[in-house]
């Protein structure tokens, strides 16, 4: 990422969580970086996707499985209609993503609903918690 002019403050533990929307697919392995950056949100997405492909990603259809995929979830609190969108249009509505985000901000407040990652983590059942599983690194 320093290639790229991003700087990493901190990474989350990792979350293993079944793939979707195959769960037959392997599953995936999960983890929240806050960083910071010169780059505007439509560069730091494009550095984003140049990482993605020096990783072997390739997009073939949406939703395959993937070697690597990194979203931009926020970007100071911007509410923009993109591209790309900020915040990312579905962050709040996956587990996946909000039990790591909670590790590294865990004061982070959605800009669009104002729910802090606590409440919406606490909309969910306990079965979709437990179906993201912390891991060691």
């Amino acid at each position: 990422m320093a290639a790229q002019r991003i700087r990493v403050l901190k990474v989350s533990p990792f979350y293993r969580t079944p793939a979707w929307p195959d769960p037959s697919d392997p599953p995936y392995v999960n983890a929240v970086a806050l960083v910071q950056t010169p780059l505007g949100p439509a560069g730091l997405l494009a550095a984003l996707h140049a990482i993605e492909a020096a990783f072997g990603r390739e997009r073939s259809r949406p939703n395959a499985p993937r070697t690597l995929d990194l979203d931009l979830i926020d970007y100071d609190g911007r509410v923009e209609a993109g591209p790309p969108v900020l915040p990312h249009p579905r962050a709040e509505s996956r587990v996946f993503v909000l039990k790591p985000l909670a590790d590294v901000a865990p004061r982070w407040v959605h800009p669009v609903s104002h729910k802090s990652v606590a409440a919406l983590l606490a909309g969910f059942s306990e079965a979709d918690l437990a179906a993201a599983v912390r891991i060691a690194a």
